[in-house]
């Protein structure tokens, strides 16, 4: 080989972990097998890198199916979806036998899929730039590393992996979900005040105990915009919505913080009730619009670190929120007005507010201004144009 296998392993590892995103997820007791977890690439969930001189053709083979059952246990217990795995075999030389038949064709097991190829000391730059077409990304840098230098590249590549997800972790586990709680245990309380003056789903009860209600708001009882978010109309609206918090508002929390999370979820519930306000004249209440602005709060994560959020949380929460929209425009007496108010409000929110230690100024300002724009511009359309009852 150009360079000893060894050091090929690492240099190929180093490369895809400190330049291109990849992200040590298992590295063996003896150092000679690598699992990477792309970022961008979407035909391959798992590269595996291995050092392994290969005899025989026969012992590919077999390590192409242990590699497969074992992967493919690990999918059923918890992925689930169909596995790519991209394996990469280092080698002195091949094996001595007939060999190239036994991977010309992916290997399948259940739904886990292996692509694999063979570098050796005879087709190394071959196989490199086909290993590069294949992740579309660069992996060849201009120089070689010293054969010596092997101990820097792991140590590198390791440190690099493993700060990046102590980083991760921190963003997902900055705060602690004291508010979450707090709401959850108020719009219990105020449910059961409700269901003690008259019913929950009595018309008069709700717009005593501050529902949203247009004629109200009109004659200047602003703090409708607010109280309606801790207000449920039912059983089954206080369960969903209380489940929902739970769950969702405490990874908000978590990660923006207790005092940022206090104003994301009021300020969404009010853009959720003011859009509510300029588009529906009927009475509403419910955590739903501070609800989808902890969606929006969450959506902001795609705009600052995309790797992350679409590596993470993206695609489930993109399939949620468009589940739910797509839900409340086919069943009738839910307000959709007040879901897209309050997942708009909570982005914006988040974009005045953001993550800890992400204070990128010029996104606050736009936050900012597009906040006072979207109160504005509901308001005066509410005021003007809105139907009343």
């Amino acid at each position: 080989m150009g360079i000893s296998g060894d050091n090929l392993l690492w240099k190929l590892t180093h490369e895809a972990v400190t330049r291109h995103d990849y992200q040590i997820i298992r590295l063996s007791e003896d150092e000679q097998e690598v699992l990477l977890g792309p970022y961008k690439n979407k035909e391959f969930q798992i590269v595996r890198f291995i050092r392994m001189d290969l005899d025989w053709g026969r012992e590919l083979q077999q390590d192409i199916e242990r590699t497969a059952g074992h992967i493919d246990r690990i999918r059923k217990q918890s992925w689930r979806h169909p596995i790519q795995l991209l394996n990469v075999y280092i080698s002195s030389y091949p094996p001595v036998d007939e060999w190239e038949f036994r991977i010309e064709k992916p290997h399948q097991e259940g739904q886990t899929t292996i692509k694999s190829i063979v570098v050796h000391k005879d087709n190394e730059s071959e196989m490199v730039f086909y290993l590069e077409q294949l992740l579309g990304v660069s992996l060849a840098s201009d120089k070689s590393p010293d054969p010596t230098d092997i101990a820097r590249l792991r140590s590198e590549a390791i440190t690099y992996s493993n700060r990046r997800v102590k980083e991760e972790r921190q963003i997902f586990n900055f705060g602690k979900p004291i508010f979450t709680y707090l709401f959850t245990g108020l719009q219990i309380l105020m449910f059961m005040l409700l269901e003690a003056a008259g019913g929950s789903q009595n018309t008069q009860v709700l717009i005593q105990f501050g529902a949203k209600y247009n004629p109200s708001i009109i004659n200047g009882e602003w703090w409708r915009f607010f109280t309606p978010i801790i207000l449920h109309i039912g059983m089954l609206h206080l369960l969903m919505n209380t489940l929902a918090l739970i769950y969702i508002g405490s990874a908000v929390e978590r990660m923006y913080g207790s005092a940022k999370f206090l104003f994301i979820y009021l300020f969404a519930g009010a853009a959720g009730t003011l859009a509510s306000f300029a588009l529906s004249p009927s009475i509403s209440a419910g955590a739903s619009g501070a609800i989808f602005g902890c969606f929006g709060a969450l959506l902001y994560l795609g705009i600052i670190k995309p790797n992350l959020f679409f590596r993470t949380i993206g695609s489930n929460l993109i399939f949620i929120i468009v589940l739910n929209l797509l839900f409340g425009f086919a069943v009738p007496n839910i307000d959709n007005a007040g879901h897209i108010g309050g997942l708009l409000g909570g982005f914006l929110a988040a974009l005045t507010v953001p993550l800890p230690k992400q204070n990128k100024w010029g996104l606050r300002l736009l936050g900012a201004f597009l906040s006072i724009l979207l109160i504005a511009g509901a308001y005066i359309y509410g005021i003007h144009f809105a139907w009343i009852i």
